[in-house]
């Protein structure tokens, strides 16, 4: 189909514009990348160049030889697989129990789920450093990892998609025998794949980016996760000085995990009318 000289022009001009905003968006990573490759004399005198005078490796260097980067690498990957593998089970176990189950008080804790979501991250703080004090979990992975492994906005999402699945989808395994568990178990939960993968991809960047509440369930550098020590390279940790490359390829290694899971995943991302059927 041949466009008019008007429709073709306006067609340039909306590619211009999204070319020009992905460019905005982008520009500011190529920066990144590009920095972390160069003396800290060249990252202070030309910041915005994208092609290093010198190209250099000595920030990765610093990184993993003169620091304690790989401990915090580790650290993160631990927190990071418990709390997403825990999200998964429980937050669809929960999502299940509120989708399907009649029980006394179903809509209050509902409601107190929605009302979860509403508080601001930052008011919990004190509390939860004081519940992971008074019950000896500070400084301790499980301090880290057990207060993470339920997330309100998880289970939110998986009452959802349930809700979206007929009950019919169960009568017959009803009818052989399955009991609750093994109807959510064998049933439900494998037609959930959608859902699944963007509980997966949401814990996983939340718990890896993760920075208020580990601040608050530990201060033992042994227990020094990736966002607790990139924001102390921040502060000038390591050295004097700006130390622009440092930081930058430390922020650029801590996204590349996330970055591959999205676009791992990012084409099986929740699809609300995936796993339904006719009734």
């Amino acid at each position: 189909m041949k466009l008019s000289p008007k429709r073709l022009t306006g067609q340039i001009v909306l590619y211009v514009v999204l070319l020009g905003l992905a460019l905005v968006y982008i520009y500011p990573f190529l920066i990144q990348v590009a920095t972390s490759f160069k003396t800290d004399q060249d990252a202070a005198t030309s910041g915005i160049s994208l092609i290093p005078d010198v190209w250099t490796f000595a920030a990765y260097e610093r990184l993993f030889a003169h620091s304690d980067f790989p401990l915090w690498i580790v650290n993160s990957t631990i927190v990071t697989i418990f709390v997403t593998a825990g999200r998964v089970f429980f937050n669809s176990l929960a999502g299940y129990a509120l989708a399907r189950l009649q029980f006394r008080g179903r809509g209050v804790v509902f409601a107190g789920l929605v009302a979860v979501m509403s508080v601001p991250t930052v008011v919990l703080l004190i509390p939860k450093f004081l519940v992971i004090n008074q019950l000896g979990m500070f400084n301790s992975y499980a301090g880290m990892i057990l207060p993470l492994l339920v997330d309100a906005a998880g289970v939110f999402i998986m009452k959802n998609f349930f809700e979206s699945i007929p009950v019919s989808v169960e009568e017959q395994a009803r009818i052989d025998g399955a009991g609750t568990f093994r109807l959510f178990w064998s049933v439900v939960l494998p037609m959930a794949t959608p859902a699944l993968v963007t509980i997966v991809i949401l814990s996983f960047q939340g718990s890896w980016n993760e920075l208020a509440h580990f601040i608050v369930s530990t201060n033992d550098p042994a227990l020094t996760t990736l966002t607790k020590g990139v924001a102390s390279l921040a502060s000038g940790q390591l050295s004097q000085g700006s130390q622009y490359p440092l930081k930058l390829a430390a922020a650029l290694i801590m996204t590349i995990p996330v970055a591959v899971m999205f676009f791992v995943f990012q084409r099986r991302i929740m699809n609300s009318t995936e796993g339904s059927v006719k009734e």
